[in-house]
């Protein structure tokens, strides 16, 4: 029986919103892997962009996947990311993106968190264009 990746990117709208999903227990390869895709994507973005990060699949994360999570926010900073939207269902969940926010986005990106993906939508509607 095949096993549910441990992420999944979808450009909706491309160039203007990336979707990030998380499911389960996310390694340092898989963050690895989702780092990767992702900068390759962000080539064809048009600055503004808006990405959502969709935690509610995520069981557990290693700690080993900072580095990773680090190189997608700069790579999000450095095409142009304009905001980040966050579904955090469980704050306990919140493995550090707060504060790795302010640290690799700086103050130039809106940063909104939600607890659900109802929320989420609401809140990119006058992101996207």
């Amino acid at each position: 029986m095949p096993t549910r990746p441990e992420f999944e990117i979808q450009a909706d709208g491309l160039p203007h919103l990336v979707r990030v999903s998380y499911f389960g227990h996310v390694t340092a390869a898989g963050a690895e892997a989702c780092a990767n895709e992702i900068e390759t994507m962000m080539t064809g973005m048009a600055a503004g962009f808006t990405v959502v990060t969709d935690l509610t699949g995520l069981a557990s994360m290693d700690l080993e996947c900072v580095p990773h999570l680090t190189r997608i926010m700069d790579v999000s900073r450095k095409h142009g990311v304009g905001t980040v939207v966050r579904v955090i269902p469980d704050r306990d969940k919140d493995i550090g993106f707060k504060i790795l926010s302010i640290i690799h986005y700086g103050s130039g990106v809106q940063i909104i968190t939600c607890e659900t993906l109802a929320e989420a939508e609401q809140a990119i509607k006058p992101a996207v264009k």
